[in-house]
Parts: structure tokens; C-alpha cells; sequence
């Protein structure tokens, strides 16, 4: 403390922008670079990325037949059509056009159902980790710059979550309570902040230690100051890819839910609640269950290919990772 005091008082640490001056946010290591440098050199590690490229253009994809459901889909979600009962895809013997993927055993078309599915899955997904992730901030925040009792409260709280199986306590939450989506995205936020909480609350006991932090703490910064202008930048990349990465995870547990019969409910489309209605056409109509559960496959995966590429543009000592391995490489060639 007394070197720490020292160092503050000295005329050299008064010289040193973002010592003493608590308005000023930690240097930046690409300040010189302009937005459209940075999503340009973005777009160009991407591109060789090719792994990553192809995730994040089949999410695209997904993305954009889902908001755009309505428009995209040949067919409505629920609009039945007992001719066309367990109608094959169109490739097949007996398949037709106006049906790509195929019908159900309503004679509804799988193809428009996927969409009109994607649609609900990342709604709620992105609705779940949105509201998770603000108050897994917000409960990080505070126990790790208060610490104390409020750290020792939070983290026994997230503790005891993490304890317990997370599906088995949604399934038993929302067997009791009754199946709804929204009783599907308070149980899933609820159960999912903790994962951001204690994200946020390593990263903001590894900020303390800064010598800026501690420097604009002893100088009497107030606290909202002080999350809003040095610990909020520096969460962006970590809350970043762990969105992502939560947002796989809802993703599966709302279809695992749907089909339970514990999440969305007919007639409304859900990838789970497809292959659930479709099961025992399996050895009939394979179509009918097999592409669902491709679709969340793919969803997932590319999901999980954005959320890494997105951590290493974000950290620098990913980033340097992969630029040794890069350079490496090369050597050897």
C-alpha cells in the first residue's frame, strides 16, 4: 500500500494519463485504428478462418430465415393437408416440389415447420440469454467490487444452482408451474444468470489489481464510475463469446423441453416438439424426425464456431495464439 501511495504521489505517476484520472478508460490496444480498420481486419481473419467463416454464414442463414419466417416459408406452420399425409422429400420416389423436406404426419410441410421453429428457438434464446446475462452482470458486479457479504451471499446462491442438475430443476419447475414460453424463459434466465455471474465477478477481482483501478479507487471514484468506464470495456469480450456459448445451451434445453411436452405447445412449431410428434413414424417417415434434429445439430455447431472465433478477435492472448501457431506453420513450410 505505501508503494502503491508513492507511486501515486510522485510527479511521474501525475504525468501518466489514466493514473489519477478517473474519467479516462484503460488504453486500447488498436486506439489508432478507426472502427472500419478493425472490422475490416475482422472480416479478413475470418475469411481464413474457414472453419469459423462457414459457422457464421450458416448461422447467418438461420438467422435470416427466421426473422423473415413468414416470407421464406412455402407453407404455413400449421396448415394441414391429410392428402399429402408423410409425403417424402422431393428427391425421393412419390416426393413432390410444392414439399421439399417432405410432410408430417398431418400433412404439414417439415420444411416450413423448421423455419417457423428456428423462428421460436432463437426468440427465446436470445430473449434467455439477454435477461440472463443483465442480471449475471449486474450480481458479478457487485460481488466483486463489494465483496464481503454480498460476495459471499451471491456465490453461495450461484453455488447452490450449480449443484443441482439444471434440467432436472427446469423440468421440475416447469411440470409444476405448467408449460408455457413464458414460463420456459423465466426458468431458463433465472437458472442461467449464474454462469455470466461468475464470469463477471473472476474477470472484476483480476481488474482490482490494475494499477488504474486501484489508482482511480483511492482517489475517490464512485462506483458506478467506475463499472461504467473500467470494468464494463473490459467484460465485453468474455460476456461476448459466453453469449454465445449460452445461447447453444438454451437452445438445446428448449427443444429437449419442447419435446418433453414441458415447453411450446402446439400449434406453434419447435424443433424438439417436431421430432416428438414424429417418433413413431421413425421406420415410415424419417424425414419428418431426422431433420429437425439436423437442424439443431447445425444450429448448435454453428453457434459454437461463432462463439470461438469471437474469442479470438476479442483477446489479445488468443489472438497471439493463434498467430504464433500461424507463424509456426509457416517455418516449417
Amino acid at each position: 500500500m505505501s508503494e502503491d501511495l508513492t507511486l501515486i504521489a510522485s510527479p511521474a505517476a501525475r504525468e501518466v494519463p489514466g493514473v489519477l484520472d478517473t474519467d479516462v478508460a484503460p488504453p486500447d490496444r488498436h486506439l489508432g485504428a478507426s472502427r472500419a480498420t478493425r472490422l475490416g481486419r475482422g472480416v479478413r481473419t475470418l475469411w481464413r478462418d474457414k472453419v469459423s467463416f462457414i459457422g457464421v454464414c450458416v448461422l447467418l442463414v438461420i438467422v435470416f430465415a427466421a426473422i423473415f419466417a413468414p416470407i421464406v416459408a412455402p407453407h404455413s406452420q400449421s396448415e394441414v393437408d391429410l392428402t399429402a399425409r408423410l409425403a417424402p422429400p422431393a428427391w425421393s420416389d412419390g416426393g413432390s416440389w410444392d414439399h421439399i423436406l417432405g410432410t408430417d404426419a398431418l400433412g404439414r410441410d417439415v420444411l416450413s415447420r423448421l423455419i417457423y421453429g428456428a423462428q421460436v428457438s432463437l426468440a427465446i434464446g436470445v430473449v434467455v440469454v439477454g435477461v440472463s446475462m443483465l442480471i449475471g452482470t449486474v450480481l458479478g458486479l457487485i460481488a466483486g467490487y463489494r465483496g464481503g457479504r454480498w460476495d459471499s451471499l451471491i456465490m453461495r446462491v450461484a453455488d447452490a444452482q450449480l449443484a443441482f442438475p439444471g434440467l432436472l430443476l427446469i423440468i421440475a419447475v416447469v411440470a409444476v408451474v405448467g408449460p408455457s414460453i413464458r414460463i420456459l424463459v423465466i426458468v431458463l434466465a433465472v437458472y442461467g444468470w449464474m454462469l455470466f455471474g461468475r464470469l463477471v465477478r473472476g474477470n472484476v477481482l483480476q481488474l482490482r489489481e490494475e494499477l488504474y483501478v486501484r489508482a482511480a479507487t483511492m482517489s475517490g471514484a464512485k462506483a458506478g464510475r467506475m463499472m461504467r468506464r473500467h470494468f464494463l470495456p473490459s467484460l465485453i469480450s468474455p460476456l461476448l463469446t459466453q453469449s454465445m456459448l449460452d445461447l447453444a445451451r438454451v437452445v438445446l434445453a428448449e427443444a429437449s423441453l419442447s419435446y418433453l411436452g414441458l415447453g411450446v405447445q402446439p400449434p406453434s412449431s419447435s424443433w424438439g416438439l417436431m421430432v416428438a410428434e414424429n417418433q413413431p413414424y421413425l421406420d415410415s417417415a424419417w424425414w419428418s424426425v431426422v431433420f429437425p434434429g439436423l437442424a439443431l445439430a447445425i444450429t448448435v455447431l454453428a453457434t459454437n464456431l461463432v462463439a470461438s472465433w469471437l474469442r479470438v478477435q476479442t483477446d489479445p492472448q488468443q489472438r497471439q495464439q493463434v498467430f504464433a501457431i500461424r507463424r509456426r506453420k509457416k517455418a516449417r513450410r
